[in-house]
């Protein structure tokens, strides 16, 4: 197919995850074995097309004759802080540097960019590749599982098995202590991190930021728990889950960024006190975005490159690879910068956690009338 298409660039922007190593790969081996371009892979997201001298490597067959198909992160880099189009300067004003960006590319010679990011990422990098005169393809990762247009993003799979694995773990320190353990998990403002994790994981509560929850609710499922018999119960909770009253729990770091964390220790201190329990708090953090790539997320990322290099030869640009009924499709990229896609909180996992018992917050969707069914 005679594209026009000779030179593409790929980067890897926001927070990392496992299987992007995966996806470059894939991107790579697609481009040079299928259609003889040459593939550029950007350093450090946008950035490394601002900064001079430019920061990128020429990615061939035999750059990922190691193990990067095995290992989490992205050899690249990446970043989630500074948009190029309102750029935070050392003295403290900002700067357009969108046009760096284009002529970044210019240099390179860049005839299209896949972008491998979240929503955020794809909606800041669709505007610099519109300045820039090139087209993008996107690719979904992110552990929340958020972006709209594919059931699955890449990371996602590997996240929830670090955590399952994690409730693995603490189960039987529960039981050996007759305690109450909570499991604080990622996910920004969205449930599906914690929600597909705690089932898997035999969680009693799980608590996620769509649904309002009890204090009450959450103790009485406790209670139920152990009036049963059972020594210990296991509270899985997302990070932007907030208090009763409506407050988020919020970390300040260097540089003014805040992020969501403490709510498991805020609930540790309230179950004790409403129940009893001897209660602990473990809080996940970043360990749930390492590690190697699950089975799935190697198979996601690579359908996901391949896929990508398709649509940039049909030069369908504007557009992000997605997953949906069993086959990766073009989405257009206006259906999926639209904001975080939210756990429905009367969809199939909500209904599956309520149906093992599981207590989810409380009831806010209407219930059927299974004789209106017959």
């Amino acid at each position: 197919m005679n594209s026009g298409i000779r030179t593409i660039g790929v980067l890897t922007s926001g927070g990392d995850c496992a299987g992007l190593n995966a996806v470059i790969r894939a991107v790579t081996y697609s481009a040079i074995q299928t259609y003889g371009w040459k593939v550029y892979g950007i350093m450090d997201g946008s950035m490394g097309l601002i900064q001079r001298p430019l920061q990128f490597r020429e990615l061939t067959m035999g750059t990922f004759g190691g193990n990067y198909l095995r290992e989490g992160g992205t050899f690249l880099g990446t970043t989630n802080k500074g948009d190029p189009f309102n750029f935070p300067m050392p003295d403290g004003t900002t700067k357009d540097r969108s046009e760096e960006f284009a002529e970044g590319c210019r240099m390179l010679g860049l005839d299209a960019l896949v972008v491998i990011g979240g929503d955020g990422s794809m909606r800041i990098l669709s505007r610099l590749c519109e300045r820039a005169g090139i087209g993008m393809v996107g690719v979904p990762k992110t552990i929340d599982n958020d972006v709209h247009g594919t059931d699955y993003a890449v990371g996602f799979a590997t996240s929830i098995n670090v955590v399952t694995e994690a409730l693995d773990r603490l189960q039987p320190t529960a039981a050996s202590h007759h305690r109450v353990m909570i499991l604080e998990v990622m996910g920004r403002d969205a449930g599906h991190i914690a929600i597909n994790s705690g089932i898997a994981g035999g969680a009693d509560v799980i608590l996620v930021p769509e649904v309002p929850y009890s204090l009450e609710g959450v103790a009485r499922k406790i209670r139920t728990v152990l009036a049963q018999g059972r020594s210990h119960a296991l509270v899985v909770v997302a990070e932007g889950v907030k208090t009763e009253s409506g407050e988020p729990f919020l970390i300040s770091y260097s540089g003014g960024q805040q992020r969501y964390g403490g709510i498991g220790n805020y609930l540790t201190e309230k179950i004790a006190q409403m129940t009893g329990a001897e209660t602990r708090v473990t809080i996940l953090g970043h360990v749930q975005r390492g590690g190697i790539p699950s089975t799935r997320d190697r198979l996601l990322a690579s359908a996901f490159g391949v896929k990508a290099v398709d649509l940039v030869a049909q030069k369908q640009f504007g557009t992000m690879v997605g997953w949906q009924g069993r086959s990766v499709v073009a989405v257009p990229l206006e259906k999926v910068c639209i904001g975080p896609r939210s756990l429905d909180p009367c969809g199939t996992m909500v209904g599956t956690a309520r149906g093992l018992g599981i207590y989810v917050g409380e009831e806010i969707c209407p219930v059927e009338d299974p004789a209106a069914t017959i």
